[in-house]
């Protein structure tokens, strides 16, 4: 995989923020309150020392949490991306790789869809998810409230498990990246798409949060991840070997 093709994969989890937003966005508003406390505290009750502490500390919790959270999704998709790696290393054929293209692009297109409510059929795999989800979400009521970054870190490594049809559809690219740490490499692009969205929630608090879930976002985003997949099956059918084409396409512009 061109590094260049991981440069669609982050932009399709920039846009997708707001999809994230809504599956993370409780989490990530808490850390816009008040350090350690349950509530938010007036700032006239608190010296600038002391509130410079609490935004470090809400800081750092965010940042582990974020940590623990993509690290997760490195984690899935090494895996997925070495069991499908193994199969290929032992098959050499041309056309697999081809179709593996054709269906990268198609779940994008099935993404875009997705964010945009056309088309839900990945709340399928959400569904699928939910059997492992049911055994971890108990561990995560154990870590709140988040007052140390171990725990937010922990939190962070258990919520990259929630069944997330956007999640599911990046680990199928993850797959078709054809090793592990390809799989991991797209993934880690994935997760840094995300972070402006859900880092600008965690700063701005639920105002914010609510704000990207509208409608007209959401219809936003899902436009532009299913240009990126029909791009890519246009490019996969008539080649335009364009150089600029590499950073917002996954099928490179020459063939093998």
């Amino acid at each position: 995989m061109n590094p260049l093709q991981l440069f669609p994969i982050f932009l399709a989890g920039l846009v997708g923020g707001v999809h994230c937003v809504g599956m993370c966005g409780g989490i990530v508003s808490a850390f816009s309150a008040t350090g350690r406390h349950a509530f938010p505290v007036p700032v006239v009750t608190m010296t600038t020392a002391q509130a410079l502490d609490e935004t470090m500390g809400n800081g750092l919790r965010m940042t582990a949490y974020h940590a623990g959270r993509i690290g997760s999704y490195m984690t899935a998709g090494a895996i997925a991306g070495g069991v499908i790696g193994g199969v290929q290393s032992l098959v050499q054929l041309a056309w697999l790789q081809l179709v593996g293209l054709w269906l990268a692009n198609l779940m994008l297109v099935a993404l875009g869809l997705y964010l945009m409510r056309a088309w839900l059929g990945l709340n399928w795999l959400e569904t699928k998810g939910q059997l492992l989800w049911r055994h971890l979400q108990p561990y995560t009521r154990r870590l709140l409230p988040l007052d140390s970054p171990g725990k937010a870190l922990a939190l962070g490594m258990l919520w990259g498990w929630l069944p997330c049809g956007m999640v599911y559809s990046m680990l199928t690219l993850a797959m078709l990246a054809g090793s592990a740490t390809r799989g991991a490499a797209v993934m880690l692009a994935f997760g840094l798409g995300t972070l402006p969205a859900l880092v600008a929630a965690g700063l701005a608090g639920t105002r914010l949060a609510e704000g990207m879930r509208t409608p007209r976002m959401r219809q936003a985003a899902g436009l532009v991840v299913l240009g990126f997949g029909i791009f890519g099956i246009a490019r996969a059918l008539y080649g335009m070997p364009l150089a600029w084409a590499d950073a917002f396409c996954l099928t490179p512009g020459v063939m093998q």
